[in-house]
């Protein structure tokens, strides 16, 4: 049976349904096209959520003349199964059952207006081989960009120490009063790393009871690495693991969008003053307890 037959017996005509098809090859098109730029986008940026890949392929959208909504995007990235699915987070690597000194935490009711305002330590574990390396980062809490990191094969002051100096040597403000929060782990409390606090200038806050959500902020840095970047795989060396260590805190700081930024990269962020809108609701939870549900890419719960 001809076309022109069938389109009588639904009632079309022959140039409806031509138009139909046309349309379903154009929409093919810009699906695949779509599907190219977040390709690009998750090379360097791989547990990206949809959300922020949306916000960081609005001008390439653009650039193609390709209309397309958040709620397009997921439907288009869930049919073609490249939704990202959040892993749990990792065991902690803190004792702070010790004899070294402990510092009050200065930071309960700061007011964040500006980087190098106040900077957040946290260690966190990467598998090498049949062992573990550990990643030592210091991230600015304005900005949410991390300004001093190591990689080092022991669980020691040395690690947290190059970290350190590597901030140190980026630092610009030198008239704002600098704070340094941790939690009360030995390397934090380590007589080396107190003495190079002191030197330069900076106060000493340290969490009270060890809970997570006193030091919030460097918890949830972990968890993106280990998750949008995929730094919870098992590498084959020191070497092999500090060059994706290296290129996944670059591509952070510099590509990937803070929902706590106003959208804003670390980056850009950095060069900011004044409060930044959040594109997230703070969720206050009796005991300042927070939890996070996670359906596929969609989060639920408080975001940072």
């Amino acid at each position: 049976m001809s076309v022109g037959h069938l389109c009588k017996l639904f009632g079309k005509s022959r140039q409806a349904f031509y138009k139909r098809e046309e349309y379903i090859n154009q929409q093919i098109q810009v699906q695949n096209i779509v599907i190219e730029l977040v390709a690009l986008v998750r090379r360097e940026l791989p547990g990206l959520g949809t959300r922020k890949l949306y916000m960081c392929l609005i001008e390439p959208f653009k650039t193609h003349g390709i209309k397309i909504g958040r709620d397009k995007l997921f439907n288009v990235l869930r049919e073609n199964g490249m939704l990202i699915r959040k892993k749990r987070g990792a065991p902690k690597t803190t004792n702070s059952r010790h004899w070294l000194k402990k510092y009050p935490n200065l930071i309960q009711d700061l007011v964040i207006a500006q980087s190098e305002q106040l900077w957040v330590a946290d260690i966190t574990y990467i598998s090498v081989g049949f062992d573990f390396n550990y990643l030592s980062l210091i991230t600015d809490a304005y900005s949410k960009k991390i300004v001093g990191y190591c990689l080092y094969p022991y669980l020691s002051a040395e690690g947290c120490l190059k970290a350190l100096h590597m901030a140190l040597n980026g630092r610009s403000k030198f008239q704002t009063e600098l704070i340094h929060h941790s939690d009360r782990g030995t390397q934090y409390c380590s007589y080396e790393y107190i003495i190079e606090l002191k030197e330069s200038g900076i106060a000493i806050s340290m969490t009270q009871d060890g809970a997570g959500y006193e030091n919030q902020i460097a918890e949830r840095m972990n968890g993106i690495l280990k998750t949008e970047f995929n730094l919870s795989r098992t590498f084959r060396s020191h070497d092999e693991a500090m060059i994706a260590v290296t290129q996944s805190i670059q591509a952070y700081n510099t590509k990937r969008p803070h929902m706590s930024c106003n959208y804003l990269t670390p980056e850009q962020a950095h060069l900011k003053q004044g409060e930044l809108e959040k594109k997230w609701k703070n969720t206050r939870i009796k005991n300042f307890l927070t939890k996070s549900f996670h359906f596929g890419d969609e989060e639920f719960g408080q975001k940072i």
